[in-house]
């Protein structure tokens, strides 16, 4: 820039505003934020999630939501067809959220089991989660906004035996044609803290490096509550809570090339888990670049006063208290341009 006198100066201003701006800008925000959206996981009840809920959400600012539903509800018997019913109701869902706005997570809520029996075992074999979700990744492959979630938390089975499901399931998506994202949880309830640890067997770190996706299009489901044994059972959360749960697994996913979302995480509305919860969100903002998204635990119509709810009272008017710890990382992710 060329300019003579008080022009000059004037030009230096503009650049060292411009200067300021890009140092003060914040950490740019994870692509996808939103909320698990529960009820059709629950057995002998099927409370599907309604058009208002998704239309609630996305005006707070949310672009995702995680469907859990169980496994037997969609498919009543191993490699049969899907119950014509239930997968209407499931498509209805999806097809009112993206209507909405959103994108989609689908999430067999079955703990790596159907029947009480553990993928890969006699009683369900392999082929039998490849079958599921070769019939349900046909359903949902011409929608681009639908993210195929393998299953949420396996546990209690050996790590390679879980490697193998997963890949099982991942390459019934691919056979169906479908292009989607892909989320695969680790063992041991696929928890953030104990990615590197061995206590329930070869550490997920290890094992599910092994992933096979033809397409390379898949990241990690890990899951992190912050109270004492990171169950998501008590209202009191850690003193250390939030970024120190998931530092390690975060420099994991960057040494080796991966990304990662946070597919389950909450806190009760007091003071220690609004700090662990901001913790852990800065965090993953800071490190967007490994970490795609989070989505809250929980809402649904089945909760009530259940500690952690975000389902609003008022007829949809009402926010629970903890969406206003949510609130400035919406706006963020309205900043970042992200749909």
């Amino acid at each position: 820039m060329n300019l003579p006198g008080p022009g000059r100066l004037a030009g230096r201003a503009i650049v060292l505003l411009a200067v300021l701006a890009v140092v003060s800008t914040p950490a740019r925000a994870v692509q996808w934020m939103g909320v698990n959206l529960a009820g059709a996981e629950f057995e002998g009840q099927s409370f599907w999630p309604v058009p208002a809920e998704a239309d609630y959400f996305r005006a707070a600012g949310m672009n995702v939501l995680r469907i859990p539903f169980r496994w037997e509800r969609l498919q009543p018997a191993l490699s049969g067809p899907l119950d014509a019913a239930q997968l209407a109701a499931l498509t209805a869902v999806v097809d009112d959220a993206i209507a909405a706005g959103h994108h989609v997570i689908l999430d067999p809520h079955n703990y790596a089991r159907y029947g009480g029996q553990v993928i890969g075992s006699a009683a369900v074999p392999l082929e039998a989660f490849t079958d599921f979700w070769r019939r349900l990744a046909t359903q949902f492959g011409d929608r681009p906004q639908v993210i195929f979630g393998l299953m949420n938390e396996p546990h209690s089975m050996p790590t390679e035996a879980w490697l193998d499901a997963a890949n099982a399931g991942i390459a019934g998506i691919r056979a169906a044609g479908a292009t989607q994202w892909i989320l695969v949880p680790g063992n041991a309830w696929t928890g953030a803290h104990s990615w590197l640890s061995d206590w329930y067997g070869t550490p997920n770190g290890t094992v599910m490096l092994g992933v096979v996706d033809p397409l390379d299009h898949y990241a990690f489901e890990l899951h992190q509550y912050f109270d004492g044994d990171y169950s998501g059972t008590s209202p009191t959360c850690r003193e250390d809570a939030g970024a120190a749960q998931l530092a390690a697994v975060t420099g994991w996913l960057r040494a080796h090339g991966r990304r990662a979302v946070l597919g389950e995480f909450a806190g009760a509305d007091n003071e220690a888990c609004r700090r662990a919860v901001r913790s852990a969100l800065d965090h993953l903002d800071a490190n967007a670049d490994v970490w795609l998204g989070w989505t809250w635990w929980a809402a649904g119509p089945v909760w009530g006063d259940y500690m952690f709810t975000l389902e609003p009272t008022g007829s949809f008017s009402v926010d629970r208290p903890q969406m206003a710890w949510l609130r400035p990382y919406l706006d963020r992710l309205f900043a970042s341009g992200f749909d």
